[in-house]
């Protein structure tokens, strides 16, 4: 156990920390995977639908300090590549 006041703070902290970043990992998880099994399953408009949600939330992960604004960018342009790869040709 901690024995410094300052000690004790960090630990408090790193907890805090910890919960917040594991919900933003989860989410981030979560959210890619739903644009995944959209174009899996070949619906274009709900790939494209949740890709849409995707890059909205990715933009404020970037404001937020959650995201790095390269890997938010990579991670959206590799999403919306795949939507592409299903888009019907029109």
């Amino acid at each position: 156990m901690a024995n410094t006041k300052s000690a004790q703070k960090r630990i408090r902290q790193t907890k805090k920390r910890t919960e917040r970043n594991r919900y933003y990992r989860t989410r981030i998880k979560t959210i890619t995977k739903n644009v995944e099994k959209a174009v899996e399953a070949g619906d274009y408009a709900k790939a494209l639908e949740y890709w849409k949600v995707a890059n909205k939330k990715f933009q404020s992960y970037i404001n937020k300090g959650i995201l790095k604004k390269n890997t938010a960018r990579r991670k959206i342009s590799r999403l919306h590549k795949l939507v592409k790869s299903i888009e019907p040709a029109s």
